[in-house]
């Protein structure tokens, strides 16, 4: 069934055309990622279908009675009730109705209670439990924790939080919400990676229609199994996730301008021929030169292919090599306010490494990289540069920039160097013509983060510092720096929570989180195969392995291979034993929901009670598709 259709929409203002003849359908359950470079109207098109924008022409078309809600880059909650009370609010209707289940079960304790009561316990009863009544609280607690809320962030005040925490909570709310279209506008900016894969699964599972923006390429061929892509003014539909339509994408353009070419070749042999006809302008001639003319005439022209938008492309020039030892870090400790965030760290970073701190949100992964600036000082602890070691420093929120400077003059300092050679720089990183004289305080995210990358292209640097460089980036952006980073002949210390990013450029990986810390000299795909051996207490690991060296990974997994077996067929026949312990009460449960099925209270807690089973046989259930 569809359950949204686009139909030439276009969006104009004034003669200038953001885009034109957008049609595209979505059928319900779908998952679509809609993607483009900066600028491509990707945003201006989900507000369009939200009506929160009004589109110059076409039509959108929801299916009847079908719900939709939307979490934009700017939504942030605001108020000064709790975390837990405001998402309690989504369920305001089962809240209403638990307080007059309350008096109505006072009023039925009496003697001469109304003969409607019995009636109106019965019906909201049911409306109650199709409400999500006996799960929302669990529903609500479980999403908290989910994206980055602990428990004992419950009772904080929401004006208290971060911004980031903020737009993380409205996507709380939004998923708490549920409706049959959920529209998402970056939704993955302020999460860190553990929170980012738990809503990957949670979306992937959730039989609701999604439409997302989003620049993390892992996070679109994990959830999403469409692919609409805004370019020059139009718009593709591709039937599959990111990573494939990018081949799709690439094989169509190569068979366009084949069939272009070819086509221009036929043509411009037909008019050579009539060139040669007229030349010699006999009757015949002319006749057979009208005919090829006509023949030109009939021809479906194909259209040339149109130029790809511009985009980032540049590489690093080469530098003179550090020392071998670039950075050693003893025993640093740091923390805020009576809140530790590391202590007793230590680690080191070898030339041309490409160096990658990875964490939970608020595990203190930019205050090291600060503490590596000397921006801040430790508690505790040393950091030292090696030999000949030119550090440059790229920093998310883009500190390192004048406001009040143009991009020109941001990047002119040395008289030495000329304003055409500025500018030829600037062109490299898109700045070009007129947009040079903009003022750094009236930049987008994107073009602040263009404008920090080409002040560190232009330095003499052997060391690069990053701070989630991708962040404001589109996706093309991200494939130039990726690609820049891969031949760039020095060292990368680098924190970003962009898998993509990772897997594709990191060697060594530092984890850092609370008590616990992973150092692996390796991949990022072969790291997430040996984390559990660094983080033990997620795993049924031994504490004494804990304290694993490096130089033990090889063993240890050879040890767990031999044990593995033994262990699978011991914990299968455990978790086939407590599934069937887990059925028996389920009967139970129902025997003992029909028998109080006037008792809300009791009614209530069976219901918690069989949410917990449910979760519980579906962990189970995984574990034996797993290993039987």
């Amino acid at each position: 069934m569809t359950i949204l259709n686009c139909s030439n929409v276009s969006v104009a203002f004034g003669v200038d055309v953001l885009f034109e003849n957008v049609s595209f359908a979505v059928e319900e359950g779908d998952k679509l990622a809609v993607i483009g470079v900066n600028g491509a109207g990707k945003t201006t098109l989900l507000k369009v279908i939200t009506g929160e924008f009004e589109k110059t022409d076409g039509v959108v078309a929801v299916a009847r009675e079908k719900t939709m809600g939307m979490l934009s880059q700017q939504d942030a909650l605001d108020s000064e009730k709790t975390v837990y009370e405001e998402m309690l609010n989504v369920f305001s209707d089962c809240i209403r109705i638990e307080k007059r289940l309350a008096e109505i079960e006072k009023e039925l304790s009496k003697p001469d209670f109304p003969e409607y009561l019995p009636g109106e316990l019965s019906r909201l009863t049911e409306e109650y439990k199709k409400n999500g009544g006996y799960e929302y609280k669990n529903r609500t607690k479980s999403t908290l924790n989910r994206l980055g809320f602990g428990d004992e962030m419950f009772e904080k005040k929401i004006s208290l939080l971060s911004g980031g925490q903020k737009t993380a909570l409205a996507l709380v709310r939004l998923l708490l919400i549920n409706p049959d279209i959920i529209i998402l506008d970056e939704p993955t900016n302020h999460l860190d990676m553990a929170s980012i894969a738990w809503l990957e699964d949670h979306l992937k599972k959730l039989k609701r229609t999604v439409i997302v923006v989003s620049h993390d390429r892992y996070f679109l061929d994990k959830v999403t199994n469409k692919t609409l892509e805004i370019e020059n003014g139009k718009a593709v539909l591709y039937p599959c996730a990111y990573s494939e339509y990018r081949v799709r994408k690439e094989k169509d353009r190569e068979i366009a301008e084949k069939h272009y070419k070819t086509q221009q070749k036929e043509i411009a042999r037909l008019r050579e021929y009539i060139e040669q006809q007229r030349r010699w302008n006999r009757e015949r001639n002319i006749i057979a030169a009208e005919s090829r003319e006509k023949a030109i005439e009939r021809m479906v022209k194909v259209e040339k292919p149109e130029d790809e938008p511009d985009s980032l492309r540049f590489s690093f020039k080469d530098v003179t090599a550090s020392g071998n030892d670039v950075l050693s870090v003893k025993e640093l400790a740091m923390g805020f306010n009576g809140r530790e965030l590391f202590r007793d760290l230590s680690f080191e970073v070898k030339r041309n490494e490409r160096f990658f701190i990875i964490g939970r949100n608020g595990c203190g992964k930019s205050t090291l990289l600060k503490l590596l600036m000397n921006k801040l000082s430790p508690l505790k602890g040393k950091v030292t540069f090696g030999y000949n070691c030119r550090v440059g420093y790229y920093d998310q929120e883009s500190q390192g920039l004048d406001p009040n400077n143009t991009v020109l003059s941001e990047l002119w300092n040395d008289e030495k160097v000329t304003e055409t050679e500025i500018r030829s720089l600037l062109a490299i990183f898109m700045f070009k013509g007129e947009d040079v004289f903009k003022e750094v305080s009236v930049l987008s995210g994107g073009e602040r983060a263009r404008l920090t990358l080409a002040k560190l292209f232009s330095k003499k640097i052997n060391v690069l510092i990053l701070d989630e460089p991708t962040n404001h980036l589109d996706i093309k952006s991200r494939e130039a720096l990726e690609n820049a980073l891969k031949t760039f002949n020095g060292t990368i210390i680098a924190v970003s929570h962009d898998r993509y990013f990772i897997k594709c450029l990191a060697d060594h990986i530092l984890e850092i989180g609370g008590e616990n810390l992973a150092d692996f000299k390796g991949s990022y795909d072969d790291y997430t195969e040996k984390r559990s051996v660094f983080f033990p207490e997620e795993d049924n690991s031994s504490s004494e392995e804990k304290s694993v060296s490096l130089n033990k990974l090889n063993y240890l997994k050879a040890k767990e291979d031999r044990a593995k077996e033994k262990k699978r067929v011991r914990d299968v026949e455990k978790a086939e034993k407590r599934i069937a312990e887990l059925e028996e009460r389920l009967e139970a449960i129902t025997e003992e929901e029909i028998q109080n099925a006037s008792d809300y209270k009791k009614l209530s807690a069976l219901s918690e009670e069989r949410c917990a089973i449910d979760e519980e046989m579906e962990r189970l259930y995984a574990f034996l598709d797993e290993n039987t």
